[in-house]
């Protein structure tokens, strides 16, 4: 089972501005989206994960394995990152030609790294687009095109950053279908939102990042319940919690389909 451990972590761009302190965390195969405000240290932490950055202070371990000795090349190949905006990560002239880019990397040949990247493609509606320039693609068609080629990577942990970007309800139904898929290959599938109805609906766990901390760690329906501590960190809770407690209702509901079945007992 993979399992990342995270001991004691600290970091910091200068001494007089710590960006996390002390984070202690195991990171499993529940899938978990980390929220929190702007500047909570979110994007900071999984740059961490990935070696993008190294620790002030602390460990992070991969299945036992010290992230500290091994290089950004060495975690890539067990360690994705889908950048929030797609164009700071392509960089290819063909959908094609980014997608296996990152497969080939990994040390797939030709033949495995095609059949890995038109999987992902298919994953991820992009069929047919093989030879389409990315930038000829709108945002959110782009978006896709970076999410395809860190899943073609298929390395064990799989992090996605503001995945829902310029996304539509089919776009969010998309991505879901990917991560859940993902989840159920035994993956770790971590994802950075500000979008809370999109947790509640996808998510097994969330991790509230405030003010350099781990705030709350627990199952999406235990962190939205925790109405008060979410608005001292400046979150709110999904729309449909909302709704029901204005209605009177003192349960966590996170979803319209968690409520409807409720009232039908």
């Amino acid at each position: 089972m993979n399992r990342i451990d995270i001991k004691d972590l600290h970091f910091s761009y200068s001494e007089e501005a710590q960006v996390l302190k002390g984070i202690n965390l195991v990171l499993d195969q529940r899938s978990t989206a980390i929220i929190g405000q702007n500047g909570a240290g979110k994007t900071t932490f999984v740059k961490l994960l990935k070696g993008l950055l190294r620790p002030s202070q602390g460990q992070i371990f991969f299945n036992e394995q010290d992230l500290k000795d091994q290089t950004v090349a060495q975690i890539a190949k067990s360690i994705g990152l889908n950048f929030q905006n797609p164009d700071d990560q392509i960089f290819k002239h063909t959908v094609l030609d980014e997608i296996i880019f990152g497969p080939l990397q990994m040390g797939m040949s030709k033949a495995e790294a095609e059949k890995a990247a038109h999987k992902a493609m298919d994953m991820l509606n992009l069929t047919g687009l093989d030879k389409v320039n990315p930038y000829d693609l709108g945002l959110s068609d782009r978006k896709m095109v970076s999410i395809a080629a860190i899943v073609a990577m298929d390395t064990q942990v799989v992090i996605f950053d503001e995945p829902t970007i310029a996304q539509d309800d089919a776009g969010k139904e998309l991505i879901r279908k990917v991560m859940k898929s993902l989840t159920e290959e035994g993956k770790i599938v971590i994802s950075i939102l500000h979008d809370m109805d999109f947790v509640a609906e996808t998510f097994e766990r969330a991790i509230v990042f405030s003010q350099s901390h781990v705030l709350l760690d627990g199952t999406v329906k235990e962190v939205f319940g925790q109405k008060e501590a979410l608005e001292n960190a400046y979150l709110s809770q999904p729309t449909t919690t909302q709704l029901c407690h204005a209605l009177g209702y003192d349960q966590v509901f996170l979803t319209p389909e968690e409520f409807v079945a409720f009232k039908q007992g």
